[in-house]
């Protein structure tokens, strides 16, 4: 047995690239950075380290959802799983890429915040492949 499963909390790097498969679906490609932060023990100074991450939604659903909702520095939520491409760049090296896929069930992207035209605004929305809906963090739920 064995597990591919990611999960990542991180802010976007760019606005994402929409375009469309051959079979009229949608695909969205975006960046997503996580930043690990600390004091150093030996300086006692504030450190950081950011990693980039490539995100490629093939769901057209949640695609849909990246295309409307998620802009350069939305904080999101991924879960996926990992894959590694290889292919030929024009010098003709084999190059690699490993990249978070979202793609079939059990996928998920949370909208933790949402910022527009600069503004600090707050909303936390979740989106997975099961449902393709929102469901919103002030459900009445009865019990």
């Amino acid at each position: 047995m064995s597990v591919n499963r990611v999960i990542l909390l991180g802010n976007v790097g760019s606005d994402p690239q929409i375009r469309t498969a051959q079979d009229g679906k949608k695909i969205a490609t975006f960046s997503l950075a996580t930043s690990d932060k600390w004091k150093d023990k030996q300086s006692g100074e504030q450190r950081d380290k950011t990693e980039w991450h490539r995100v490629v939604v093939f769901s057209e659903g949640l695609a849909g959802i990246v295309e409307r909702y998620v802009k350069k520095g939305t904080k999101i939520f991924v879960e996926g799983s990992l894959q590694t491409r290889k292919w030929t760049g024009n010098d003709g090296v084999e190059k690699y890429t490993t990249e978070v896929i979202l793609q079939g069930f059990n996928n998920k992207l949370e909208i933790i915040e949402n910022r527009k035209d600069g503004e600090g605004g707050s909303s936390s929305s979740s989106y997975d492949e099961h449902h393709d809906e929102v469901s919103g963090i002030e459900d009445d739920i009865p019990f």
